[in-house]
Formats: C-alpha cells, structure tokens, sequence
C-alpha cells in the first residue's frame, strides 16, 4: 500500500491501492483543513484502507502545522477513536 498523498488540484488527500483511489476531499483557509467527505471504493472496502487513509491525512495536516474540522463523519469517527489525533481539532465533535 502506498502513502497518503494532498492533491491540492482536486482539494484531497489520496491513497493509491493497486491502481484504486480512496480520498478524503476537503476545504483549507489559512491554518484550518475542514474534511467534507471521504470515499473508499467498495474493492476497497474492509482492509483498513479508510484508517489508513485517516491517519495519513491527519499527519500530513499535523506536519503542516494546521488544525482539523472534521464536518465528514468518517474523520470525525476516526479522531473520535483515536484520541492521539484530537489535539488537531480546531473545534470540538
């Protein structure tokens, strides 16, 4: 599997798995990324790509020093799971 990417072009991060695109689309305003939707094929589906994706997204927005909104569900769920990513909230679930 590969590493999550930001495609600024399309406004997403992307994981690329065998030639399949799981992403997580966002909107950014200085200092702020807020997830609006995250899609993971159904061939995906059920091997911890959706997590993988998460974690990968919330690091490189961790790295950039910016905070999270977490308005898609499934972020939201996974930051709600995994208590080492809520100090990225800008405000909270």
């Amino acid at each position: 599997m590969s590493t999550v990417r930001d495609n600024p072009a399309l406004h997403r991060f992307e994981l690329d798995v065998d030639g399949v695109i799981a992403f997580s689309e966002y909107r950014r305003k200085p200092g702020v990324v807020t997830f609006i939707h995250t899609e993971v094929p159904e061939s995906l589906g059920g091997k911890g790509v959706g997590s993988k994706l998460a974690r990968g997204a919330l690091d490189l927005v961790r790295a950039s020093g910016e905070k999270v909104i977490a308005k898609c569900p499934f972020i939201a769920a996974f930051i709600k799971k995994n208590a080492e990513y809520q100090d990225l909230l800008a405000e909270p679930l």
